[in-house]
């Protein structure tokens, strides 16, 4: 009888830690989903292929042809064919990031039909998984600024590794960056962060504990993801290649100079276009003028705009004197169909670089050269424009901005 129950114990054992194991690579899965796509999303707006569309006297705001779309995907060599190019897509609307607009059509077809990115509609499902994916990514591209030191080479138990942030120091971090009110909040994050895949302990042996453990980041945001990986049914934390998004980054005098899961900012090809009101880009003459993410290119971006706005370089520490001639505001401003309107420069403290007028900021009364003092409650006037991009991408879609505006004389 022991023995009997000895067995069904250990069956069951088995049975939940595979379970256990099929659930992880399901979230990794869709992590990287959600990455691809997002990429995807903001090179067919950089490129003019996501648009406002009219059809029967009615106008459709950004969204795409299903056969142009796939024209595209075979030029840009992202498909073969035109049947790979519709399986992935097909991936795309199985998971509900994309959808026909008048959602009449579940598959996606070679034929003329208007589709969308939910996330240019508002009707991306925000479950917890999704949340939880969110929150990871807006933290990466926090500690990923120039300015933060927190992730650094380190060694545990003999091992050196890559990026890597101390349990207790990271604890430390995010209340004091508002990102929890308290150290057992800022805990049960990390817990969730270890349960969706998205942080884990460097050597895969620990939970994560407040403590001097070692912990990485699982997935590398900003690495460009090819289409085609779509298609791919293995799990990505199976593959044991330097690039792999899940590979766990080990110190080696090989790879030390090696830029494979170094994480950078998206190319000229995939600026970010959040921030903005896209649909105003062809005012402008150059899309280069509303990208929030920098390039890698050699030479630099062509701009419509690249001088800063401002008639003189002004220091956090002036905007913070007492007595100083500015005088703050706070702008609560949705962000419509096509972002909120208004594009930022400049660092410590970033400024408003342009506004576009039918845009929701210039509804709520943003104007150019306002400095930028905090976003979502968050503190930015010690980081670059690019650091509060990411922070306006990945957060939701209202969003809470205290500006500083110069007094006129």
């Amino acid at each position: 009888m022991e023995e009997g129950g000895s067995t069904s114990s250990a069956a069951s054992d088995s049975s939940t830690s595979g379970s256990g194991g099929a659930q992880q690579r399901e979230l990794e899965r869709m992590a990287e989903v959600l990455v691809t796509g997002e990429q995807l999303r903001l090179r067919l707006h950089e490129e003019k292929v996501i648009k406002d569309r009219r059809h029967h006297l009615k106008t459709y705001p950004n969204c795409f042809v299903a056969k142009e779309l796939i024209d595209w995907l075979i030029e840009h060599k992202e498909a073969s064919d035109r049947e790979t190019a519709i399986k992935l897509m097909q991936k795309l609307a199985d998971r509900g990031i994309i959808h026909h607009v008048c959602d009449e059509h579940k598959e996606f077809k070679d034929v003329k039909l208007f589709y969308r990115f939910r996330k240019d509609d508002g009707t991306f499902p925000l479950d917890n998984e999704v949340k939880a994916f969110m929150r990871g990514q807006r933290l990466y591209e926090k500690l990923m600024s120039p300015e933060n030191t927190l992730l650094q080479p380190r060694e545990e138990e003999g091992v050196k590794y890559e990026r890597t942030f101390m349990a207790s120091e990271f604890l430390d971090w995010l209340v004091q960056e508002g990102e929890a009110t308290t150290r057992k909040e800022a805990e049960q994050l990390c817990h969730r962060l270890m349960e969706h895949g998205i942080i884990q302990h460097v050597s895969n042996k620990h939970p994560f504990v407040d403590s001097n453990l070692l912990y990485q980041f699982r997935m590398n945001f900003r690495r460009r993801r090819r289409l085609m990986e779509l298609l791919n049914e293995k799990s990505p934390s199976s593959q044991e290649t330097h690039d792999s998004p899940f590979c766990l980054r080990k110190q080696s005098h090989d790879n030390r100079k090696s830029t494979s899961f170094m994480s950078v900012s998206p190319s000229k090809e995939i600026k970010i276009v959040s921030a903005v009101r896209r649909s105003s880009m062809s005012s402008c003459g150059s899309s280069g003028y509303f990208s929030s993410s920098p390039t890698l290119s050699s030479s630099p971006p062509v701009l419509c705009n690249p001088k800063s706005v401002l008639k003189r370089p002004v220091t956090s520490e002036e905007l913070l004197t007492p007595g100083a001639p500015y005088a703050r505001k706070t702008f609560t401003i949705v962000g419509d169909a096509v972002g909120w309107g208004f594009v930022v420069r400049g660092s410590k403290p970033c400024h408003i670089q342009a506004v576009d007028p039918s845009g929701p900021a210039a509804a709520a009364g943003m104007k150019v050269c306002q400095f930028v003092v905090s976003v979502n409650g968050l503190n930015v006037l010690h980081v670059d424009y690019r650091t509060v991009s990411n922070l306006i991408l990945t957060g939701p879609r209202t969003i809470v901005m205290e500006v500083m505006e110069e007094l006129e004389c």
